[in-house]
């Protein structure tokens, strides 16, 4: 999982907690602590929830006494501290749901009915939350080193320009291996650039980049247009070469495209109808450390 997909499962999870009923309550629930258990957001939330103390919170705060629905929680005005309660308040729900449920009734009584004050909850104190988070997120992010998350290899990029065939071959290819393949323009953007998606969706070990003539260029000197991949594909080639180095990077080649000069030399592959490929693609992919079964080819 990435931030950028962790904060959307978190957006879904508070989505269908507003619909929940007290039969279905606790799927979106657990979902919502698994969004914010994720691994790249686990040094950030720690140092939110050390800054604050939950049992201390609701002690200190206002329990109404005998008279229902007059509790009152006394939230903290600055934005870290009362982000860093409603992470333990949703760490304590993740671990028992039937608490959240309970402290819900006592703190934002909204009726008879235990769901509603687990609803006005939900529209209280988790939406805001998920807004405050975000943005939050969004100006720590120059500090959290994407760049140098372990590689996952359980995936692989694909940098494909606009010839669908090749690039959903390669998607069903990784797919039988047990890979999952990663197609930027499947990832939802949230408001990022196309580099900003590189970076959060790049913790792969391992990239395939389709150069398939899809473009047409030639020298000023020259009188003759030859084919070309797309300027987004060398870009991304570029980038991969960089960030996992030239061993874990296959270029597949279509249609005897022009190469980049900067890229004369190095190994790739040629794409055939029969598929020939498939054997290549994975030995590259078995020496660059993945556990590729060849018999499934």
């Amino acid at each position: 999982m990435t931030i950028a997909s962790a904060l959307e499962d978190l957006n879904n999870a508070i989505l269908d907690l507003q619909q929940a009923d007290y039969n279905t309550y606790e799927r979106p629930v657990k979902k919502m602590a698994a969004a914010m258990d994720d691994p790249d957001l686990q040094a950030i939330n720690d140092e939110l929830k050390n800054k604050v103390d939950f049992e201390d919170f609701v002690e200190k705060s206002n329990s109404g006494g005998s008279m229902v629905g007059s509790a009152q929680l006394n939230w903290p005005l600055e934005k870290e501290l009362e982000l860093g309660l409603t992470l333990q308040l949703i760490e304590k729900a993740g671990n028992d749901p039937n608490w959240i449920q309970n402290f819900a009734f006592k703190w934002y009584y909204d009726g008879n009915k235990i769901i509603s004050g687990l609803r006005k909850l939900t529209r209280s104190v988790l939406i805001p939350f998920a807004r405050d988070y975000k943005g939050f997120i969004a100006n720590k992010a120059p500090t959290v080193d994407l760049e140098n998350r372990p590689a996952d290899k359980t995936k692989v990029f694909i940098v494909h320009g606009h010839d669908e065939g090749p690039r959903e071959s390669v998607a069903r290819f990784l797919e039988r291996m047990g890979l999952q393949p990663v197609i930027l323009h499947e990832q939802a953007s949230r408001g990022m650039t196309i580099p900003e998606k590189l970076i959060t969706h790049g913790d792969v070990g391992f990239a395939v980049v389709l150069l398939t003539p899809d473009d047409l260029g030639r020298a000023k000197t020259s009188t003759e247009d030859h084919p070309r991949a797309r300027q987004n594909v060398i870009l991304e080639l570029g980038y991969f070469v960089g960030r996992l180095g030239r061993d874990k990077v296959c270029a597949l080649l279509k249609g005897g495209i022009e190469m980049p000069s900067d890229y004369v030399g190095t190994v790739y592959i040629n794409w055939d109808a029969a598929s020939a490929w498939t054997l290549e693609l994975a030995k590259e992919l078995r020496a660059a450390g993945y556990d590729v079964d060849l018999n499934r080819i």
